[in-house]
């Protein structure tokens, strides 16, 4: 923190919120996969949502969620309280790159 830097932490789609609770004091962002990690294109898991709104009730900071985003998917993490969206494919696959990101917000 000293040097300016954030620090977040990471929860994948099978880890429950519990694992990390004692750490949220700690972090500047918390990043909730909604795929499992590996490969781009996978779709999302709608778990996820529920894990976002749960941490949203407790955390004020930075909510980042990455994993199947799409012009579907955006509003329904947005509505569970993330702010930081990651879309790799949406965006690297779309014809017009400004519009998918627009279709984003």
């Amino acid at each position: 923190k000293r040097n300016k830097i954030k620090f977040g932490i990471s929860l994948n789609p099978a880890t429950s919120l519990a694992k990390i609770k004692k750490a949220l004091p700690l972090v500047d962002f918390v990043l909730v996969m909604s795929v499992n990690p590996g490969f781009g294109g996978q779709a999302f898991i709608p778990g996820a949502l529920n894990k976002i709104k749960e941490l949203r009730a407790i955390f004020k900071k930075d909510i980042a969620v990455d994993g199947g985003i799409n012009n579907i998917t955006a509003r329904g993490v947005r509505l569970a309280g993330a702010n930081v969206l990651a879309a790799g494919s949406y965006i690297f696959a779309a014809k017009n790159t400004k519009q998918a990101i627009d279709s984003l917000r």
